[in-house]
């Protein structure tokens, strides 16, 4: 197999992929909590492990792609000495909403997967919950504190992180100098600031609508130790990659890393890749600042979902991306140009098969696997589509790459536009007001047809409309 160069997280530096087993890879992603819909940001750490996948796929491998359903426990404050640690995102959210803890999580279960749908995302091959896996939690809690990792309070089960002397490997700072700079007051009798929940116990005064039984009274788990047990569960004590945002490394990766590998006694995984954070006009990306873009706000504006695909290719998966409405339009225009000549490639050869040309798929290989290099792997691409190759080996090519690019290029047929009532006017008065030189009205007409989903080229024989795909 040819080789691939990606950068690991756990000694920052680019290294050499080598699997476990030959031919086999083991990828964990942690996949999304459900307690709201998940925004464009959330969907380019996705679609960076989707390129991550095709990847590997790409070059041969097997891959056991498992992402897990964060549906209980993800608590606000953890780790970091918080008064409220005790609160679980999705019983907040459940009570606000005014819904079942298990209504809400299957409707963000199921706008999760039909986003990730329209953005040509491949399904996991096992997509676990936490709440299907309690008792694997529950295992691995006794068993660290048996080995004396664990310690229980009044309010739950704490790790010792004192006790982990690697602990802060994956973020780079050191156990006694992240121990030593705690300025976080130490509450409810925890022994050290960082010191993480386990499991909860259920407050006496609140009624609570995900509880279980365990050893030390009713509760339940706390974030972290949910991809410990669930990875192990589905990868083995020991795999290839675990993936995730960048945000995770100094908290959530680095508790499980600290959770796994003192509960087992063997190296958690072996490769870590992280996705940079999406920032919106320069700006961090928030609910609270009203830019937490989602997938229908694309649609909404009559962009093709894969423009944010195709957008997110030509920024790093490890740099930071700089979302603006300007930049999707100009990648759904790019897009829409490049399926416009496949849709192209397609009608003159009909149904000839061509060859795949080995020296571009060359030049393809060499920019994926140089740390998932998409950008490069785009300009592959349009050099394809301008060389003197066939046009029968140009399409067979290209549809090729898009085993890994994922813009459906195979699939992708003409589509014949419905002229409806209301078309059919807006460009009745287009028309008019090219001919009485009105370009700024002609302008808007031009946007109220976008949004209807086409768009109005001019010609020498007039107007013309084509589907925005």
């Amino acid at each position: 197999m040819k080789k691939i160069i990606f950068f690991n997280s756990l000694g920052r530096k680019l290294e050499e992929f080598k699997p476990l087993i030959d031919g086999y890879v083991s990828l964990y992603c942690c996949g999304p909590t459900v307690y709201s819909f998940a925004t464009l940001g959330n969907f380019r750490t996705y679609i960076f492990e989707d390129f991550l996948r095709r990847t590997l796929e790409y070059n041969n491998y097997q891959v056991n792609h498992v992402m897990n359903i964060t549906d209980v426990g993800h608590l606000t404050g953890d780790n970091l000495g918080d008064a409220n640690i005790g609160l679980d995102k999705v019983e907040e959210a459940a009570n606000k909403e005014k819904k079942t803890v298990y209504d809400l999580t299957q409707f963000y279960i199921d706008s999760f997967l039909k986003d990730s749908s329209a953005l040509n995302i491949l399904k996991p091959k096992v997509i676990p919950k936490a709440t299907d896996h309690i008792q694997e939690q529950i295992n691995m809690i006794k068993k660290l504190l048996e080995l004396g990792y664990a310690y229980q309070i009044e309010d739950g089960i704490y790790f010792d992180i004192s006790k982990w002397k690697e602990y802060g490997k994956l973020s780079g700072q050191k156990l006694n100098e992240k121990l030593a700079g705690a300025r976080i007051e130490v509450k409810g009798g925890k022994k050290n600031a960082y010191d993480f929940a386990l499991w909860k116990f259920s407050p006496k005064d609140v009624v609570r609508q995900m509880e279980w039984d365990s050893p030390w009274g009713k509760g339940f788990p706390g974030w972290h130790i949910e991809c410990s047990a669930m990875s192990i569960k589905y990868l083995g004590e020991h795999f290839d990659i675990h993936c995730g945002g960048a945000d995770h490394i100094a908290v959530h990766h680095e508790n499980e890393i600290a959770q796994s590998e003192a509960s087992t006694g063997k190296t958690f995984a072996n490769y870590w890749m992280h996705g940079e954070f999406m920032m919106v006009d320069g700006n961090r990306m928030g609910k609270s600042q009203g830019n937490a873009y989602l997938v229908s706000d694309l649609i909404e504006k009559g962009l093709n979902p894969l423009a944010f695909r195709y957008l997110t290719m030509n920024t790093h998966y490890r740099i930071q991306l700089n979302f603006t409405w300007q930049g999707v339009q100009a990648a759904n225009t790019a897009l829409n140009r490049l399926f416009n000549n496949i849709l192209a490639l397609k009608k003159i050869v009909g149904g000839v098969k061509g060859e795949i040309n080995l020296n571009f798929k060359e030049k393809f290989l060499n920019s994926i696997n140089n740390d998932l290099n998409m950008a490069e792997a785009l300009s592959v691409v349009w050099d394809t589509l301008k060389s003197n190759l066939s046009d029968e080996d140009k399409l067979a090519t290209l549809i090729d790459f898009d085993l890994v690019l994922g813009l459906g290029l195979k699939d992708l047929e003409e589509e014949e536009i419905e002229i409806t009532p209301e078309i059919e006017e807006l460009l009745y008065s287009r028309k008019l007001a090219r001919e009485k030189k009105d370009f700024k009205e002609a302008d808007n007409i031009r946007n109220q047809l976008k949004s209807l989903g086409v768009n109005v080229v001019d010609g020498p024989d007039g107007q013309k409309l084509e589907r925005i795909t």
